[in-house]
């Protein structure tokens, strides 16, 4: 079987950059056609930054990164160096790219790259805010029908928010853009903190990673030294919760995961409860679903593909 052909959207963040090493890692399953970088838990300038250290740690210097939206459709970026450190990539010490950012802008990229393919063979990844995405629909609405899936990290119905007592964080900063690609009529694949708070990086499975005793490994090791103590000290769990690779592992390890196709809509008008992911995980309206919205993961299984893969690199 052909690997899946697919578009990292990220906002790289310590998570995001294990998600993109797990794809790059994999390319049996997965064929990453390009990066596109968008503000959120850091601002652009920095996001676009770390996507290609992250390439340049993994050794995959010929992915194109493009730099994307620096800032959400219609409301002022809100940032999260309070997890993520004020480079977003903080922990290990990683030198700054040589790799050049690509020519374009990543909207115009995501765009050309659906109309150059096939319809239905292109799947879109997004790890951040839905700004670019929902800015490549709107300029370009015959895209929409040519994507295959979206596949991404976002809200929460019982784990509820991690930036609101309401909202998740990626789907907080630009709501609006969310409410564009949930009513799209693509395919949604929804990762919610209802998943990857069991995606825990305890000592166990991050003592596996340092023990790879390779450059990647160390760094991974060392992002999530630096990740975990917001959330233990948050959330009083035993280690930090791998949000983003839970979408590269689904498109590698399907089966790791379960979850119902159901409706979700996202609040755009309410203030207390503004990026809100309401989910009708009980079927109790007859709005039709639009999202396969996962609710378990396989935490062994998805540890002990993350620690094979990321021995590769």
């Amino acid at each position: 079987m052909a690997p899946r052909k697919i578009i990292i959207d990220t906002d790289p963040g310590q998570d995001d950059a294990v998600a993109i090493l797990l794809a790059l890692a994999s390319p049996e399953e997965i064929d990453v056609l390009g990066i596109t970088a968008v503000a959120g838990n850091v601002p652009l300038e920095l996001t676009a930054k770390n996507a290609r250290i992250v390439c340049e740690l993994a050794g995959h210097t010929h992915i194109p990164v493009y730099a994307g939206c620096d800032r959400p459709l219609n409301r002022p970026l809100v940032t999260a160096e309070h997890v993520h450190g004020k480079t977003g990539l903080d922990g290990p010490v990683l030198p700054d790219p040589e790799m050049p950012l690509a020519d374009g802008h990543a909207v115009d990229f995501i765009i050309d790259t659906l109309r150059a393919h096939e319809p239905g063979t292109v799947t879109l990844c997004p790890l951040g805010p839905l700004t670019n995405i929902a800015s490549a629909f709107q300029k370009a609405p015959d895209i929409v029908d040519r994507v295959q899936e979206i596949v991404l990290m976002g809200g929460a119905y019982f784990e509820v928010g991690n930036i609101t007592p309401a909202a998740e964080f990626n789907i907080y900063v630009d709501p609006e853009a969310a409410d564009i690609v949930f009513k799209s009529g693509v395919h949604v694949v929804v990762m919610p903190l209802d998943v990857t708070h069991d995606a825990l990086v305890t000592k166990h499975r991050n003592d596996a990673f340092r023990a790879l005793d390779s450059k990647v490994g160390h760094a991974v090791a060392e992002m999530t030294d630096f990740f975990e103590r917001f959330d233990i000290e948050k959330y009083g769990s035993e280690g930090a919760p791998l949000h983003d690779p839970c979408v590269t592992a689904y498109l590698i390890r399907p089966e790791l995961f379960s979850g119902r196709h159901i409706n979700v809509q996202i609040e755009t008008k309410s203030e207390l409860t503004m990026g809100m992911t309401v989910a009708d995980w009980w079927r109790v309206t007859d709005h039709p679903p639009n999202a396969m919205f996962i609710g378990e993961i396989d935490a062994e299984g998805f540890f002990a593909l993350l620690t094979e893969r990321l021995a590769r690199l």
